[in-house]
């Protein structure tokens, strides 16, 4: 079986913690503080957000 990355209907924003914990089987809670690490650290994890909201497909 194929895997896609697709955003989850699980969703608190956009769905696309819930689509990368899918993808990497991980839980979303995990992909949520990467963000905000990514973002308080560096700076850089509210514009990967946004492109991976505007990239990632919604699920059907």
């Amino acid at each position: 079986m194929n895997k896609r990355l697709i955003k989850s209907n699980d969703r608190k924003l956009f769905g696309v913690c819930g689509g990368l914990a899918d993808y990497f089987d991980l839980d979303p809670t995990f992909i949520r503080l990467a963000f905000l690490v990514a973002f308080f650290c560096f700076g850089t994890g509210l514009l990967v957000y946004l492109i991976c909201a505007i990239v990632m497909p919604s699920s059907k």
